[in-house]
C-alpha cells in the first residue's frame, strides 16, 4: 500500500514537471520570435519605404513665328486652250496621211489629203467658162463701140446703141459668174488637203487611207471626223472653288486691278514651281455642287503639260503677315472645335481652345487662341492631362517649307 501512494506521487510529479517545461518553452519561443522580428525586419522595413513619384516628362515648345501670307489651294485638271475636230469640207476618197499619231504639229502643215482629181476637173470646167464670158464681153464691147460711132453720124440709132449696151452688161456678168464658179472650184480643190489651224499635239487617225470620206463645208450633213488636234502653249488649269472660299477670295481682292498669280505644282512633285495667271472666275455658283468654276492660265513652253492630267494650284489671298505655327499632331480635336495643350510656369497642363488654318511647311497654321509666349505640348502627349503636374523639357520644331505641304482639296 505504501509503495502504490509513493508512485502515484512520482507521477504527478513528472506531469506537473512536464507542464511547466512546455509553457516555459513556449515562452521562451514566442519571446526569441518577437526579438527576431524586431532585430530582422523593423530596420530593413524602414529602408524600403517607398519613393515619391516623378512627374511625366514631355516636350514643350514656343509656337513658330513666320510671315506668310493667307492663300487657297486647290485641286485642278488641265485642260487645251484650243481643240478642235478635224473634219473635211469636201467628200472624196482619202489618199494621205502625213503626220504621225501623237506628234507636235504646226499651224498650215498638211494633214490629211483627199483625192484632188474630181476638183481639179471641176476648176478647169470653171476656168473654160470665164474664158468663154470674157470673149463674149469682148464683142459686146466692140459691137457697142461700132454702135456709138453710128449714131454719132446718125447712120445709126439709139435703139441700136442701147441693145449693145445691154448685151455688154450681160456679158459682163457671165464672166463675173464665170469667176465665181472658179473661185468655187478653187475652194474645193485647196480644201482637198485639211492642215493644222494651230500648232499643237494631233491625236491619232479615225480613217484609214483608201476610205471615202464625207465632207460638208457648213456642217448641213453628216461629216468623217478625221482626228482631233489641241493646243498646248499656253494651256488652261480648271479648278473649282467652294462657297466659304470664294468669299474669302472676294474679300482679299477688295479693289485689286492686278492679275492674280497662283502657283502650281504637278502631281507629282512637291515643288510649286510653276506660275500662272488666274483669268476666269464664273459668274454664278453651281446649286448642285456649291462651288465655282475658276481657271488660270499655265504657260507650257516645254510642251511638257497635257490636257486631261491633274495638278495643284495655290491662290494668295492676302499679303504676307506674321502667323504662329504649331506641328499639326499638337492640335488635338474636341468636338466641333480645336484645343492644343499648353503648361504653364507652376508645370499645370492647361488646353487652349484655337481657331486654325491650312497646314504650311509641314505645321498648322494657328489663327487666334493661341500667344506666341505659350509652352505648347509637342511630344508625349498621352502623359499630358488638363490639370495635371508634368517636367516640361524643350523640344524642337522645325518648319519644313512650302515643298511638304498638302493639298486642300474642295469637294463638290
Amino acid at each position: 500500500m505504501e509503495t502504490q501512494v509513493q508512485t502515484q506521487v512520482a507521477a504527478r510529479s513528472s506531469k506537473s514537471s512536464l507542464r511547466i517545461w512546455a509553457s516555459t518553452g513556449a515562452s521562451a519561443l514566442v519571446a526569441g520570435l518577437v526579438i527576431a522580428g524586431a532585430v530582422g525586419y523593423g530596420p530593413a522595413t524602414a529602408a524600403k519605404a517607398p519613393a515619391p513619384a516623378a512627374l511625366p516628362a514631355v516636350g514643350v515648345s514656343a509656337p513658330l513665328q513666320r510671315n506668310l501670307e493667307s492663300r487657297l489651294a486647290f485641286l485642278g485638271q488641265y485642260s487645251a486652250v484650243n481643240k478642235v475636230e478635224l473634219r473635211a469640207q469636201v467628200g472624196g476618197t482619202l489618199t494621205a496621211i502625213q503626220f504621225k499619231d501623237g506628234a507636235i504639229v504646226r499651224k498650215g502643215d498638211v494633214l490629211f489629203t483627199i483625192d484632188p482629181e474630181p476638183y481639179q476637173i471641176k476648176l478647169a470646167q470653171a476656168q473654160a467658162q470665164l474664158a468663154a464670158a470674157n470673149a463674149r464681153l469682148e464683142l459686146a464691147n466692140r459691137q457697142l463701140a461700132r454702135a456709138q460711132t453710128l449714131k454719132a453720124t446718125d447712120a445709126g440709132s439709139a435703139e441700136n446703141v442701147e441693145q449693145r449696151l445691154a448685151d455688154k452688161l450681160a456679158a459682163q456678168a457671165s464672166v463675173d459668174g464665170a469667176q465665181a464658179q472658179m473661185h468655187d472650184a478653187r475652194f474645193d480643190l485647196d480644201h482637198t488637203r485639211i492642215v493644222a489651224p494651230f500648232t499643237g499635239r494631233i491625236g491619232d487617225h479615225q480613217v484609214s487611207v483608201g476610205n471615202l470620206v464625207a465632207g460638208s463645208r457648213g456642217a448641213t450633213s453628216p461629216t468623217t471626223l478625221l482626228g482631233t488636234l489641241v493646243s498646248l502653249d499656253p494651256i488652261y488649269l480648271d479648278f473649282d472653288m467652294s462657297e466659304a472660299d470664294y468669299a474669302g477670295y472676294v474679300r482679299s481682292r477688295g479693289a485689286r486691278t492686278s492679275e492674280d498669280k497662283v502657283a502650281v505644282a504637278q502631281g507629282d512633285s512637291p515643288d510649286f514651281g510653276l506660275e500662272g495667271t488666274l483669268d476666269f472666275v464664273d459668274n454664278a455658283l453651281d446649286r448642285s455642287s456649291g462651288t465655282i468654276h475658276a481657271r488660270a492660265v499655265v504657260p507650257n513652253t516645254g510642251l511638257q503639260l497635257t490636257p486631261g492630267g491633274f495638278a495643284r494650284v495655290r491662290l494668295a489671298t492676302s499679303k504676307a503677315q506674321p502667323t504662329l505655327l504649331v506641328p499639326d499632331a499638337s492640335v488635338l480635336p474636341d468636338q466641333s472645335d480645336h484645343i492644343v495643350l499648353t503648361v504653364g510656369q507652376d508645370g499645370t497642363v492647361a488646353p487652349k481652345r484655337v481657331e486654325i488654318g491650312e497646314l504650311r511647311g509641314g505645321l498648322r497654321v494657328i489663327r487666334a487662341g493661341l500667344a506666341a509666349t505659350d509652352s505648347v505640348v509637342v511630344d508625349g502627349i498621352p502623359r499630358a492631362h488638363p490639370g495635371a503636374k508634368v517636367t516640361p523639357q524643350p523640344a524642337a520644331v522645325a518648319y519644313a517649307g512650302d515643298a511638304a505641304e498638302p493639298v486642300q482639296v474642295s469637294q463638290k
